[in-house]
């Protein structure tokens, strides 16, 4: 076994050593191919290097040729550009004159703006061919100069091309030093940007507000009704125009032709309303205007102001923002807007500062409720409209002639008040005992106040008020609530009023007569009305109805109950039935009785007054309920005594009794007025008091006579 083994060993061993002389034998012939190849290469790199010796010169002149080449091609472009830009502003030129010459024989309107629009496309081509020469004319002069004096210098051309570049060089300068200026200034240019601004004038006089003076004469048109003043066509031409007059630095003109134009127009289409009224401006010249024209200029001022804001000035804006919105400068169509709107609108401002500085007169205070609501409802359209920092300023005054508003109507109102309280010592009480005219205006005017028109803007006023006294953050009362103290106020004031008038009186019949029908009008007026409801109907019937009906109470107690007293039964009656004494006594007492009731059908003819027809025809029935009746039983109790005699029936003292109730009203120097046909009570007897009376004293004296 290890002899086998040591003979596997000896076999590897002589394979390893045989693969290791062969590995030797292929080194040794790598080596040498090295060798070989190395004795290659150093043939090839000295060819190279030979090689590299010879080509260098020419090597130099080429990247001299190239960079030569660089620098001619460099200069000579952009002259070559240059010279296109001449020839193309020269034709520009001509298609400018043709163009121009189409336009002004052009009658077709349509057909006229699209040729306008290409004429407005030369010009700004024309422009901009201009500004590209006078940019880079003198930098590619500069450029060909150097090109020449490096030639000329280093002698890289033959002196023939050198000569003709330098000619080249002066007539492209002259060129361009005689030509740019007077193309920018003097030129074809000048002359149609000339055309341009006047084409913009006469296409914006053109544009105008339609139906301004047919919507103020028709109450029903709808005035927030805003139509595009041009076409789209004439928009864009317009625009296009605005666009290039800008390009041209004549945007300062642009401008001024615009606002110029505008405003006249804007102007001149309010003035179809003939507000001939806004010439009256000063709180001195408001004064002395008759209230009838400054109630009729107040509620133009009014119409007017809402149609210039929605539907002159929103048209206006929109046109400026069409036209001019499409400049570099962003806002300036806003800032021209204003410009046009500001003359127009301090017209309209100092005419209702004026009126809100005027005096303080109680009718003024529905015209500035009016005007002061107006403004509330145009406030956010106001501000929407005059946007952004360029309409602060007409903003700024729209919120102070509000401001002024707010005062003056406070100051109206309670004001007012104020004169109510002082009437008192000035004025005398009624003679006939009918409602004053300060109460009746007091409570129609209360009534108008606290209408829905009305009522929401005086709130609002005193809320307003109160907030600026109080702060922004207090929390004032409801609108409902401060609206009612304020009215409560105002009746208070006009119950003290009538308190110092009753007191007055001398004639207490008189008094109570005052007093029933004042109170009675306050109630009968106010209630089922806005008035009557804002102050509760249960207060008006416990402080007005109730002190109305006290006062009737006292008034018949005063006037017909001495009248009944006359005939009531005394002792002296109770003689024996049929003597001649006792009919004498009876016909004293009757006697007594129409002499007192002459007296007070008299005093109610002559001094009394109670216009009211309900309230009469209450008092009438309360009375004949209370005379009739007693009248009636002493007629019966003595019907023995006055047998065969004339006298005046119950029916017929009805009758009496009415027509001291269904007399005439009295005017107010105590005449008396004819009653309307309204005023009459139907159903009552056409009989006379004095004709009754008279045939009683007759019949009377006939039997006296026997």
């Amino acid at each position: 076994m290890a002899a086998n083994e040591e003979d596997s060993a000896l076999v590897k061993l002589e394979l390893a050593c045989s693969d290791l002389r062969t590995l030797l034998q292929s080194s040794a012939k790598l080596e040498k191919d090295l060798e070989e190849m190395e004795k290659k290469f150093d043939s090839i790199d000295e060819k190279l290097s030979t090689a590299a010796k010879r080509v260098a010169p020419l090597q130099s002149l080429a990247m001299a040729a190239k960079a030569l080449e660089t620098r001619i091609n460099r200069a000579v472009s952009p002259a070559l550009g240059l010279l296109h830009s001449f020839k193309l502003s020269e034709s520009f030129q001509k298609k400018l004159i043709e163009l121009s010459d189409k336009l002004s024989i052009e009658k077709n309107p349509r057909k006229r703006l699209k040729k306008l629009l290409k004429y407005v496309q030369c010009v700004d081509q024309l422009n901009e061919v201009i500004n590209l020469i006078s940019r880079d004319g003198e930098p590619v002069i500069q450029k060909l100069q150097e090109v020449v004096e490096f030639l000329s210098r280093t002698k890289a051309t033959d002196q023939y091309r050198t000569q003709r570049l330098k000619e080249t060089l002066i007539t492209l300068k002259a060129l361009y030093e005689s030509e740019v200026d007077a193309m920018r200034f003097d030129g074809l240019l000048d002359e149609a940007l000339l055309n341009l601004q006047d084409e913009f004038e006469i296409m914006l006089q053109q544009m105008k507000h339609q139906n301004i003076g047919e919507q103020q004469a028709d109450e029903e048109a709808d005035q927030t009704l805003v139509s595009d003043l041009g076409t789209e066509m004439e928009v864009q031409v317009l625009s296009r125009i605005a666009e290039t007059l800008s390009a041209s630095d004549c945007l300062d003109i642009c401008i001024d032709i615009f606002v110029k134009v505008r405003y006249r127009r804007a102007a001149k289409a309010l003035m179809r309303l003939n507000p001939d009224y806004l010439r009256t401006y000063t709180p001195e010249e408001i004064d002395e205007m008759k209230w009838e024209s400054l109630e009729t200029a107040i509620s133009l001022w009014i119409q007017h102001f809402e149609l210039a804001v929605k539907t002159v000035f929103v048209s206006e804006k929109k046109l400026c923002k069409q036209v001019l919105g499409g400049l570099p400068e962003v806002l300036i169509w806003l800032e021209c807007f204003v410009k046009i709107a500001d003359k127009i609108m301090a017209v309209f401002f100092r005419f209702g500062e004026g009126v809100a500085r005027s005096n303080r007169e109680p009718q003024k205070l529905f015209k500035l409720l009016e005007m002061f609501d107006s403004l509330e409802k145009l406030k956010l359209e106001f501000t929407e409209i005059f946007e952004g920092e360029s309409g602060a300023d007409i903003c700024i005054r729209f919120r102070e002639l509000e401001k002024l508003l707010v005062h003056a109507s406070s100051k109206v109102f309670w004001e007012f008040g104020l004169q109510i309280e002082g009437t008192s010592d000035f004025f005398a009480p009624q003679q006939d005992g009918s409602v004053p005219k300060l109460v009746r205006y007091a409570v129609n005017y209360l009534k108008y106040l606290t209408t829905e028109t009305y009522s929401a803007p005086m709130a609002k006023v005193f809320r307003t008020e109160q907030m600026w006294k109080a702060g922004i953050l207090s929390k004032p009362e409801t609108d409902e609530n401060l609206l009612k103290d304020a009215i409560s106020n105002i009746m208070e004031a006009l119950q003290r009023n009538i308190e110092s008038k009753s007191s007055s009186y001398k004639d207490k019949i008189l008094l109570h007569i005052f007093v029933m029908n004042t109170y009675w009008y306050i109630y009968m007026r106010s209630r089922n009305t806005e008035l009557g409801k804002l102050i509760g109907e249960q207060y008006m019937k416990q402080k007005y109805k109730s002190a109305a009906e006290e006062s009737a109470y006292m008034y018949q107690w005063r006037a017909w109950r001495p009248l009944v007293r006359l005939l009531e039964k005394e002792e002296s009656e109770e003689q024996e039935n049929g003597t001649k004494a006792t009919a004498a006594f009876v016909r004293g007492k009757l006697e007594a009785f129409f002499n007192r009731f002459d007296e007070i059908s008299q005093r109610h003819a002559r001094g009394y007054s109670i216009p009211d027809a309900d309230l009469r025809e209450q008092l009438r029935e309360a009375t004949v309920k209370l005379v009739v009746p007693v009248y009636s039983e002493f007629l019966n109790a003595h019907s023995k005594l006055l047998s065969g005699e004339s006298y005046v029936s119950p029916e017929s003292l009805k009758g009496l009794v009415g027509q001291v109730f269904n007399g005439t009203d009295r005017t107010s120097n105590g005449k008396p007025k004819r009653r309307d046909s309204k005023d009459t009570v139907p159903g009552r007897n056409s009989v006379s008091v004095e004709g009754e009376l008279k045939n009683f004293r007759r019949s009377r004296s006939k039997s006296i006579d026997a």
